[in-house]
């Protein structure tokens, strides 16, 4: 099983995610069968992040980050984030589903859709093909997207007094134009995109992710007897 956490910077996608991942783990080594029954038989957890996950995937995201390359055309900040996410599917997520581990993914292919493609303004088309090559057409079971506001991402990053790397530092009408994105993601595919509120406290959304995944899982196992990888 595939899940994945999108939103703009300092959206909590990150915090939640690890959240998820934790709670997951430690299901899997409960005795308790109340707990140990939401959750199919996979063989571990699998946290990742993009870009990254690979030796080369982390190389390309210090150069996409890097401050010193503001001068990169959006088309090589497409064709880099792409070649990135291939290899670590390619090398990590399509072996981890296959063994029937549960992979947690802090971004993937919709933050291209969404940056690349609604923030840079690249032909959407052309987005959706590359990102279908990129990812060997390997699809998440669920997507949570952490709303937020340009303006909250301002003041969050104020509070934090965070530097901000090439990606962050595009500004707030940018920033709208991710949004607009990852909304008009959720419009046509609600069958995995679940929108969450990302100025409600970190408990409850928490709690709200689980309700989701936990629901997901068990419907997993039903439908498969509760002995298939998922």
């Amino acid at each position: 099983m595939l899940i994945t956490f999108e939103g703009l910077d300092c959206s909590g996608k990150t915090t939640q995610a690890k959240l998820l991942v934790e709670h997951l783990e430690k299901i899997q080594k409960t005795d308790d069968n109340v707990a140990s029954e939401h959750i199919l038989p996979a063989r571990r957890v699998v946290f990742l992040r993009e870009p990254g996950g690979t030796d080369l995937s982390e190389r390309i995201r210090t150069i996409l980050l890097d401050t010193k390359h503001s001068s990169m055309s959006h088309i090589t900040e497409l064709f880099l984030f792409s070649a990135a996410r291939a290899q670590l599917v390619g090398d990590v997520i399509k072996p981890a589903l296959e063994r029937g581990d549960v992979v947690v993914c802090d971004r993937f292919y919709d933050s291209t859709t969404a940056y690349q493609g609604w923030g840079r303004g690249i032909d959407h088309e052309g987005v959706k093909r590359l990102n279908s090559i990129a990812t060997s057409g390997v699809t998440p079971d669920v997507t949570f997207y952490l709303d937020i506001d340009s303006r909250e991402v301002e003041r969050r990053k104020a509070l934090a007094g965070l530097r901000e790397d090439r990606m962050e530092s595009s500004g707030n009408a940018f920033y709208d134009r991710v949004r607009d994105g990852y909304l008009e993601i959720a419009r046509t595919e609600t069958h995995r995109f679940v929108v969450l509120n990302g100025t409600e406290r970190i408990d409850v959304l928490k709690e709200k992710i689980w309700a989701i995944v936990s629901q997901r899982l068990k419907l997993l196992k039903e439908k498969h007897g509760g002995g298939v990888q998922c």
